[in-house]
């Protein structure tokens, strides 16, 4: 159940996709291949990357998670609330916000786990409860006046490098990692490829699912304190529609939603290949409209395609 034979030829084919789009894209608007545009796609993508990062865990599983979004509203307002010039230190509302979201995605497996509700409801259910918890803490109002320091987060550089970009590639790469060296992490692929299996090999399955809904909540509310520095406001709307985009580019990175097989190396050029649309869209000046319904078809020619997938096998 490592990430090692079977994912590869589906994230090689990613890989030549994103290439071919990219070249077409470059040649209908020669400006889509310059630094500046390339580097905007990137910062686009760091948040939806961290949360797809999140999304993977979850789905490795053979579960889902729903909530990233609302998660990145409510962790943003908490960060924004401990942020204001001259009262913290910034490590202070990033640890806030990160542990906002973990204490939320530990909740989310623990009822999953314990109270053996199905995922999908569990975590729809805390998509509209952290959603209602963002206004309540903000007044239903943005959290604004937050210190340079914490803006720095979404809006400086480190080495001419956005810092949301340098932040979510090292998420990826350190998780990454864990899927593939850790003990922990093989567990997720045991546990998604048959939880009875891997429970009779003394795999704690319980453990290993509360532990990637905790990761999955950790990781949006990372994402939200970055989007809240982005936008210099903890925004109780923000985050609409964005767990959307992070499971998209779980599935079109080859994840399987059965759980077991794929890894985040996929989810990244997902997330890639999704930035990437989105901005040649634009750039095409596609209306919005129009790219929902893409978006839409692209996500379900991936589920299509894994389901087929497995039948064959």
């Amino acid at each position: 159940m490592k990430e090692t034979k079977k994912p590869w030829p589906a994230q090689f084919g990613l890989a030549i996709a994103l290439v071919v789009l990219m070249a077409a894209l470059s040649i209908a608007r020669p400006n889509f291949l310059t630094v500046g545009n390339l580097v905007n796609v990137l910062r686009q993508i760091s948040i939806n990357g961290i949360l797809a990062v999140g999304g993977t865990y979850v789905i490795l599983t053979g579960g889902v998670d729903l909530s990233p979004g609302s998660l990145v509203a409510l962790t943003g307002v908490v960060a924004a609330l401990f942020a204001h010039p001259g009262e913290f230190a910034v490590f202070v509302p990033v640890c806030l916000g990160i542990l906002a979201g973990a204490l939320c995605g530990a909740l989310n497996g623990w009822i999953v786990t314990r109270g053996r509700v199905a995922p999908f409801i569990v975590t729809l259910g805390m998509m509209t409860s952290a959603r209602g918890l963002a206004l309540l803490a903000s007044g239903g109002r943005p959290v604004s006046n937050l210190s340079a320091a914490f803006t720095g987060i979404g809006g400086g550089d480190l080495a001419a490098v956005p810092i949301p970009i340098l932040i979510f590639f090292a998420v990826a790469l350190l998780s990454h990692l864990f899927l593939r060296n850790m003990r922990a992490g093989r567990h997720l692929y045991a546990v998604g490829g048959n939880e009875n299996a891997a429970r009779a090999s003394g795999v704690k399955v319980g453990r290993v699912k509360l532990m990637a809904y905790t990761l999955s909540g950790a990781l949006a509310g990372l994402g939200g304190v970055v989007l809240a520095a982005r936008i210099t406001t903890g925004q109780p709307n923000a985050g609409i529609g964005y767990e959307l985009d992070a499971i998209a580019a779980v599935v079109i990175g080859g994840t399987s939603l059965n759980g077991g097989i794929g890894g985040v190396s996929g989810t990244v050029l997902g997330a890639l290949l999704i930035g990437v649309l989105n901005n040649g869209l634009d750039l095409l000046n596609v209306s919005s409209y129009y790219q929902q319904v893409i978006k839409g078809v692209i996500i379900v020619g991936a589920v299509w395609l894994d389901r087929s997938h497995h039948r064959d096998q």
